[in-house]
């Protein structure tokens, strides 16, 4: 046995996740859906950049809409877990994940509003900055998420 697990046994094993489906955390399940439909908005953003063919900028805002909608689901559960277990809000990474996820979801929407426009505008250059952006912060949220599960196993059973 680890140093390391021997601290979070003498807390009462590892932080636990509290949003869960039949003993499996919700969060880390939901994540990726955004993650993905977000990635895909900012590759759609940039063929409509290279074609100027419509159907990518409606492409981006049908990501972007699913998105927004899982990533919605993947932040009520992340929420729950941060609330519902103080070893996971004492993990220094928690709370900048947290941040910048809540972040990027406020760009999105705010993206999203921005790709409804007709035409060019629509993604060039406004959506186009956000959708870079976007996947920026998500970069660097999922590396403070992988850090919240394999360095402080937050989720993860004792």
């Amino acid at each position: 046995m680890s140093i390391r697990s021997e601290e979070h046994r003498t807390d009462g094993g590892n932080p636990r996740s509290t949003a869960k489906l039949f003993g499996h955390p919700l969060h880390p399940m939901l994540v990726p859906f955004p993650i993905v439909c977000f990635i895909g908005a900012l590759l759609t953003d940039l063929a409509y950049l290279g074609s100027a063919n419509i159907m990518w900028s409606n492409f981006s805002i049908w990501l972007i809409t699913a998105g927004l909608v899982m990533g919605g689901l993947a932040a009520v559960t992340g929420m729950i877990d941060y609330a519902g277990d103080r070893r996971v809000r004492a993990a220094r990474p928690a709370t900048p994940h947290m941040i910048i996820n809540l972040g990027v979801f406020v760009i999105e929407l705010f993206n999203a509003f921005v790709h409804s426009r007709d035409g060019w505008t629509s993604v060039v250059p406004t959506g186009l900055t956000l959708s870079v952006i976007s996947v920026v912060l998500l970069g660097i949220s999922a590396w403070l998420g992988g850090s919240l599960v394999y360095k402080h196993r937050v989720g993860v059973k004792s």
